[in-house]
């Protein structure tokens, strides 16, 4: 995604609603947060049109980074790497349980 700056931007496809019909097509025009930057040359964007962002973002949000807002402005902490139990559970669109093939 361009950004205007010299780093890349990209929408993490975990805030993106499960069924990639709701996502935005390709060439759409709107607003995006800061959702995530750290030491790599990258930043994560966050949808600002609720439409498209994950069905269950507040539970997610929760989870994964208690603290937004409230943290906006301070650095982030590069994050720890994710289980596979916890990939395969944030990549689950059924709602069944992780441990389930």
């Amino acid at each position: 995604m361009d950004i205007g700056l010299n780093v890349g931007g990209f929408v993490d496809v975990l805030l993106l609603p499960s069924e990639c019909e709701a996502w935005p097509a390709e060439g759409t025009v709107t607003d995006f947060e800061i959702w995530w930057a750290d030491g790599r040359r990258q930043i994560r964007l966050k949808p600002s049109d609720s439409r498209y962002l994950r069905n269950d973002f507040t539970d997610f949000v929760e989870r994964f980074r208690p603290g937004w807002p409230a943290d906006v402005g301070w650095p982030v902490r590069d994050p720890a790497p994710v289980t596979p139990d916890e990939l395969r559970a944030l990549l689950r669109s059924d709602g069944s349980s992780a441990g389930s093939p």
